[in-house]
């Protein structure tokens, strides 16, 4: 846990184990982290150069630790500064590469981003440096960036980032996929869903976009599109994707409309919800953790709230009413 700060997993646990105890001599401290004393000693003299540790004046030969509010705080703060120099440093090295650059024009427009860790990394600086909008097209099996692991996104929603997202039914299915969704509506986001969207795509105040390059047999790769012709080409078809979708609500996120004590309550909306997004009566017991004769129960009572006799129907008076969104 503290690699980040410069210490392996035995100046770790050496750290670890002088705060527990106190203090501790070095044949002591050998003995809990099963090193030799040799081993230990230029240990805890490394951890003495961090400031995690000193000699103690007060019981000769033994070891004490630096209090962790203070020790790490000061060692986290210097980290922050050199991330601060190295992403400074970087800044200017990419201006010169651009200012060098054969054809510059050209590299203004495309970046190609090679390896699952760099795909990575560049989609969550994407959205981390979105301050208006981030429209996205969201696939069923994602490759490199799983929506669980994407903090980014709401990061930018706290700083006032509008999120459009379309996502394909299959993702309705995914053990968190509801989880996730409950919590991208809960911060407003504007979720769709479409059968299958044409490719993963995320496109950053209508200037930056970036959209898978090879198939998921090769190495992950990416395509990092500034503005273009190219960019106003995938900005018109998530725009043409987002048309055709569905909107998707789920009554528990704590958006869903008053309709009225006769009217339906939170778990009648989210049925009609996944309902209409396409799910059989038995995935959306599967996914609300109801009984199949539950949900039928809840469709059946929502015909006769609409006054219709069939589904079809039902899905048409929803919209009238206000039940889902348009």
């Amino acid at each position: 846990m503290l690699g980040a700060i410069g210490l392996d997993e035995v100046h770790e646990s050496a750290y670890r184990a002088l705060v527990s105890v106190g203090a501790a001599d070095v044949s002591d401290l050998a003995r809990r982290l099963t090193l030799a004393e040799h081993e230990t000693e230029r240990t805890l003299r490394r951890l003495e150069h961090h400031g995690l540790a000193a000699q103690s004046s007060a019981r000769p030969g033994r070891w004490v630790a630096a209090p962790p509010g203070v020790a790490l705080g000061a060692l986290l703060t210097q980290q922050r500064h050199e991330l601060e120099k190295a992403e400074l440093a970087a800044a200017l090295l990419a201006e010169e590469y651009r200012s060098q650059a054969v054809e510059p024009e050209v590299h203004d427009l495309v970046e190609v981003v090679t390896g699952a860790a760099a795909v990575s990394q560049r989609f969550l600086q994407i959205q981390l440096g979105a301050t208006t909008e981030v429209c996205a097209l969201v696939t069923g099996n994602p490759v490199v960036v799983p929506a669980p692991d994407n903090a980014a996104e709401a990061q930018a929603v706290g700083r006032g980032v509008d999120y459009r997202v379309v996502i394909e039914r299959a993702v309705l299915s995914q053990p968190e996929g509801l989880t996730d969704l409950s919590a991208a509506i809960g911060r407003d986001e504007q979720v769709r869903v479409v059968d299958q969207v044409p490719t993963k795509l995320v496109i950053a105040d209508g200037t930056l976009a970036m959209v898978p390059l090879t198939s998921r047999t090769a190495e992950p790769a990416a395509l990092v599109v500034h503005a273009s012709g190219l960019l106003e080409s995938l900005t018109g078809l998530f725009e043409a994707v987002w048309r055709e979708a569905l909107p998707l609500r789920l009554g528990e996120s704590g958006h869903a409309e008053t309709v009225g004590a006769d009217g339906p309550d939170d778990t009648d909306l989210e049925v009609l919800s996944l309902l209409l997004a396409g799910l059989t009566d038995a995935s959306v017991a599967k996914q609300l953790d109801l009984g199949l004769r539950t949900v039928q129960r809840r469709v059946k009572r929502l015909m006769e709230l609409a006054g219709v006799t069939t589904r079809l129907q039902l899905g048409w008076h929803a919209y009238e009413r206000g039940w889902v969104a348009r």
